[in-house]
């Protein structure tokens, strides 16, 4: 019947009035149980509405949040910045290299595309512009080399995908080494044609030396040592994924209080402040995409999808490509949280019929909502960096399209090479 897809039908024509995405999921969702069937009272879906935050892995999402807002005020980002300058400083569009280093070493602490690109904004950009950088290349290389940061853990769309599809939030941690660190290398060689074309020169006049190299480390090397201290702990079972955004917490703190002595007191109203914001816009998006997931499995949505995507392709490598397009264009309107919720529901079924590997699917999945979230009309990175840098949407999106090019490039390898995702899971697990 027509009407069981109406609440579809309703998510996008909500969303495209510009209501929220975690409200568009909700009142659809609603709308469903309240109109069109009567198989379960409002009364249960209601309780269904709060028990889907009534999970211990997902209080390790606002745990690696509240890590990643006390990185900024404890003096790690700092350290972290100028550890990356040393290392790549020298090289052409030095600043610009900086950008996606630090990303890079910011992926292992944060795990947020949006937070690490307003920090970058804030902090590197007006630097950049300093040193003849246009505002539009500087938004742009911040925005781009954001998408690391979710794939190197710990990536916070990443617990999203394994709540979603119930994989080891510890393969998919481990699993996303190797394509992160592609993506960087990636970039940083874009970032080297692009600068000699525009002119950009290096921040450094010279190699650093040995023992420049060696001090900015050590001063770096406990803010180093915290994504590491995750995945050794979550390889020997010293704790789990929630206890591993615990450990991330009292980590940062300590070393911000106690070690480099910049956090102070009258940082904690700010901190709650901050991370009790970005923790309650992503759990309502998490309770929408319950919901609005309850609904598409009680209309078999998921099986009818998947019996219809084998018909058209019944290879893994058909499916694939399937997917990453459909991933991309969905990035490119819905928020990267929501759309993992949504469509790994979907997904599945046909991943698990085919015989690939959900881990090796959940890094295409984090990789193609990453860069979802730099292209037009709503990439969630080009808003964040064009309001904070002030430069229209339409010329840092233009200044992207060659970074989102060699990350395409990219995401070919990790969908057709899945020894480059599964590797490091295999070895250590």
């Amino acid at each position: 019947m027509l009407s069981s897809y109406l609440p579809i039908i309703l998510v996008f024509f909500l969303f495209l009035m510009n209501v929220p995405i975690a409200y568009s999921l909700i009142a659809s969702s609603l709308y469903y149980f309240m109109f069109i069937t009567d198989i379960m009272p409002v009364d249960l879906v209601l309780q269904r509405f709060v028990s889907s935050l009534e999970s211990f892995p997902l209080l390790a999402v606002p745990f690696f949040i509240l890590a990643g807002v006390i990185m900024n005020y404890s003096g790690i980002s700092k350290r972290l910045m100028n550890f990356a300058e040393v290392c790549v400083g020298h090289m052409k569009g030095g600043l610009a290299q900086v950008n996606v280093l630090l990303s890079a070493l910011l992926g292992g602490v944060s795990g947020s595309a949006n937070a690490d690109a307003a920090m970058q904004s804030k902090i590197l950009v007006p630097e950049m512009e300093k040193r003849g950088y246009s505002k539009a290349f500087s938004a742009a290389i911040t925005a781009s080399s954001s998408t690391i940061s979710p794939i190197i853990p710990p990536g916070i769309i990443m617990i999203f995908y394994c709540l979603a599809s119930g994989a080891s939030i510890g393969a998919m941690f481990m699993a996303g080494y190797l394509p992160g660190i592609m993506m960087t290398l990636a970039l940083m060689f874009m970032v080297n044609l692009r600068a000699k074309k525009k002119g950009y020169a290096a921040s450094r006049e010279a190699h650093a030396t040995a023992s420049e190299i060696f001090q900015s480390g050590k001063d770096a090397m406990l803010a180093l040592f915290m994504p590491l201290g995750i995945l050794l702990g979550l390889r020997f079972g010293l704790f789990t994924p929630t206890e591993a955004g615990a450990f991330a917490v009292a980590y940062c703190t300590i070393i911000g209080a106690f070690v480099y002595k910049e956090l102070k007191w009258h940082h904690a109203r700010t901190i709650l402040l901050e991370t009790i914001k970005s923790n309650s816009q992503i759990l309502m998006i998490i309770v929408g995409a319950n919901l609005f997931g309850y609904y598409l499995n009680m209309e078999r949505i998921p099986q009818m999808l998947t019996q219809l995507i084998i018909s058209v392709c019944d290879t893994p490598e058909g499916f694939l490509l399937l997917a990453n397009i459909t991933y991309l264009i969905v990035g490119m309107f819905i928020e990267g949280g929501a759309a993992i919720l949504i469509l790994s529901p979907l997904l599945l079924p046909v991943v698990r019929q085919l015989g690939i590997d959900p881990v090796h699917f959940g890094i295409i999945t984090v990789v193609n909502i990453a860069i979802g979230g730099l292209t037009p009309p709503f990439g969630s990175m080009l808003f964040t960096t064009g309001a904070i840098v002030k430069v229209s949407i339409l010329e840092i999106a233009y200044e992207c399209m060659p970074f989102i090019g060699i990350l395409l490039v990219v995401l070919g390898i990790i969908t057709y090479v899945p020894e480059v995702v599964t590797f490091l899971p295999n070895l250590l697990m």
